[in-house]
């Protein structure tokens, strides 16, 4: 039997992935809907090779040039109608949630809602919303699956596991392209500098916030929410390789390792097929990936410099202030990373732009409308701050 797979966010470095994979495994899965932003062109591609029953993209004016590029009966929406038809009206048994923003938490809400299983990739919902998004999860009993290759390896290390044998969760992280940068020359870094990524291959948004650190600090608000476990018992090392993925120490001391090759296809695959694995791997192959054949991959750790790496720390404080603090710094950091490279701000401004958010943002219960609050408030101080520095020019 095979699986139906809607994505939200197909034309993305994850949705494209996901789509190899499927490809590459045709008699399990069958893709049922697709939504896409704003290229067009690409979308159409897919959904004219893969025949899903729905396709949505971001604007109205895109849909009747769609319609006519599809085939006659395919479902042609637009915007959130559109978003939640792909995730809670196709079909879908799983729904890989891989949009950027919070443009499709209504839809991924309501598919979990109904019980359908989410592989998610969607950093945003889960910094912003988890603990709603988790709670929401075991009253209807549906799967999350994370796709992150970090959070992907602690739920396979703690498949089995009982949660209060859980001593602490390390997450890796490559440390960037300015790992061996100092302070001020890192504030003064470029865009060209900053998306130098030393193994991964991402787009623009999230290798800049690799490159400042602010990328794991998000996964340690994910970890949190996901597994729930709390900030002073999650830690971060950074591992230039890129070849381990997360470590889970237990309260005996035991420690469980998950080791791969830096290739988003395997948390991907690994999410849509749990709790199977796919096949077409073989041993020697994957040995040879990790470097047993005399690659350069080492299994070295160091512990991350918060001073040259402000942005991990706001995470923590984002992350222990809990509520909607999470939410105002995704949101600020969009602001601030945007601005940058737009070439409006310095690299070493990001980390202040969301500071100035945070500082703006109040303690308040959480709940989806206040997570809207938080993010519309965050993004108008992070706007905020990127004026004031534009009109007041560095020295």
């Amino acid at each position: 039997m095979r699986k139906n797979v809607a994505i939200l966010g197909s034309t993305g470095s994850i949705g494209t992935q996901a789509l190899d994979v499927i490809a590459r495994h045709p008699d399990r899965f069958r893709v049922v809907a697709l939504a896409a932003g704003n290229r067009i062109a690409e979308l159409a591609e897919q959904a004219r090779r893969l025949l899903p029953a729905v396709v949505s993209c971001a604007n109205e004016a895109d849909v009747a040039g769609l319609r006519t590029a599809l085939p006659t009966g395919t479902r042609v929406e637009c915007g959130a109608a559109g978003l939640l038809a792909v995730a809670a009206e196709s079909g879908a048994e799983v729904v890989l949630a891989a949009t950027d923003g919070a443009v499709s938490f209504d839809a991924v809400f309501a598919a979990v809602e109904r019980g359908i299983r989410i592989a998610v990739a969607n950093k945003e919902l889960i910094v912003a919303a988890g603990e709603l998004f988790v709670a929401a999860a075991k009253r209807s009993g549906a799967e999350i699956i994370p796709v992150d290759s970090e959070h992907s390896a602690l739920f396979q290390c703690l498949v089995g596991e009982p949660a209060e044998r859980i001593g602490s969760l390390i997450l890796t992280a490559s440390g960037g392209p300015f790992w061996t940068w100092e302070k001020e020359a890192i504030a003064s870094a470029s865009l060209t500098d900053a998306l130098r990524h030393p193994t991964w291959q991402m787009g623009t948004k999230n290798t800049v916030d690799s490159a400042s650190l602010m990328n794991k600090g998000l996964e340690v608000i994910e970890a949190s929410r996901l597994f729930g476990i709390p900030a002073d018992r999650i830690d971060v090392l950074v591992h230039r390789t890129s070849v381990a993925h997360g470590f889970v120490v237990f309260s005996d001391g035991n420690v469980k390792a998950q080791l791969a090759p830096p290739d988003m296809r395997l948390p991907i695959g690994y999410a849509l097929a749990y709790p199977d694995r796919l096949p077409g791997v073989d041993r020697i192959g994957s040995l040879e990936a990790l470097g047993a054949s005399g690659s350069p991959a080492t299994l070295a750790f160091e512990r991350p410099d918060l001073e040259r790496f402000p942005c991990l720390a706001l995470a923590y404080e984002a992350l222990r202030r809990g509520g909607t603090v999470p939410a105002a710094l995704s949101a600020a950091n969009e602001i601030a990373v945007a601005a940058f490279v737009r070439g409006e701000i310095r690299f070493g401004t990001i980390p202040q732009v969301v500071s100035a958010a945070l500082a703006g943002t109040p303690d308040e219960p959480l709940s989806l409308a206040s997570v809207r609050a938080a993010d519309t408030r965050a993004r108008a101080l992070a706007k905020a701050a990127v004026e004031a520095r534009l009109a007041t020019p560095a020295k």
